[in-house]
């Protein structure tokens, strides 16, 4: 016997009825009625019989299901475990970002998936690209968020979004700046430099040597946050990610992005021997849900 033949058999047994079995089962009463008469084939013998218009099972039926109802409770016991995983009882999320995106996607994208899922736990940390590799290695974390996927690494990865690089500045040094900036728009300004951090700063600086465009550089910050506050303090411009600058934003404060625009890719990278689970995978549709409002 096959389950779907344990399945229809104990139903029935326990209902009394091909109908009333049907609709537990919440299929049609043909369907119940062609597996029990395949069931009774393959056994060799009547599980029921028909008296009064009622099935009454047999006695071979009787001894035959104490042990399907083992069988069946064992069944019901792994449905239930896998909608405890789904729903994430018990479980645990790690999950690591890099500092710009730590800010306020993925605060946001926990806050929507809890909504939802109120039994999983989060243990977040904050990660930079060159520790990227060893959180993962080491087992510190499940899933890292980040932008640029190391080249040659033994990782999977899932693309979750887009963001772009953006001027932040304080409206009163700009105050009729356009949608989008040209990087020599900054020329003669003060400017907070970030050309250090990661495959960020990189983008940026390729971008200057295109240009052949030198700023007027006052501060060198070594993080997008560090970069943020000092506009904030007037200190002078910077260019972050447009993450950082969502964040960022308060009064008196603007970002606009850059003309040409400058992207990058946000991807949820992982060790390819252990692939996020199905929760961690509804997360992650979360976190690209989020990653992709305006």
């Amino acid at each position: 016997m096959k389950l779907r033949h344990i399945e229809i058999f104990h139903s029935v047994y326990v209902n009394g009825s091909v109908s009333a079995a049907a609709r537990a089962l919440n299929v049609s009463q043909p369907s119940v009625s062609k597996t029990l008469r395949h069931a009774e084939s393959l056994l060799g013998f009547e599980l029921f019989q028909r008296t009064n218009g009622r099935l009454v099972p047999t006695e071979d039926a009787h001894a035959l299901f104490s042990e399907v109802s083992e069988i069946q409770d064992r069944v019901y016991a792994l449905r239930e475990a896998g909608r405890n995983l789904k729903r994430g009882a018990g479980a645990v999320l790690r999950v690591s970002a890099l500092p710009s995106l730590a800010l306020d996607v993925l605060p946001a994208s926990v806050s929507q998936f809890l909504r939802t899922h109120e039994n999983v736990k989060f243990d977040l940390q904050t990660v930079h690209h060159d520790d990227l590799l060893r959180k993962l290695y080491e087992r510190e974390t499940d899933v890292a968020i980040a932008y640029e996927v190391p080249p040659a690494a033994p990782l999977g990865h899932r693309p979750l979004g887009k963001g772009e690089l953006v001027i932040l500045y304080r409206e009163q040094d700009m105050p009729e700046a356009p949608p989008r900036l040209e990087l020599e728009r900054l020329g003669g300004k003060r400017f907070i430099s970030l050309a250090a951090s990661g495959p960020i700063g990189h983008l940026f600086t390729q971008e200057l040597q295109r240009l052949d465009l030198e700023l007027d550089e006052v501060v060198s910050a070594r993080t997008f946050y560090i970069a943020a506050a000092l506009v904030r303090q007037g200190v002078g411009m910077t260019v972050v990610d447009s993450f950082t600058a969502q964040a960022s934003l308060a009064p008196g404060l603007s970002a606009r992005p850059l003309e040409p625009p400058i992207g990058f890719d946000v991807n949820a990278m992982f060790l390819l021997n252990r692939p996020p689970t199905a929760l961690a995978t509804d997360f992650l549709k979360t976190l690209g849900r989020v990653i992709g409002a305006p």
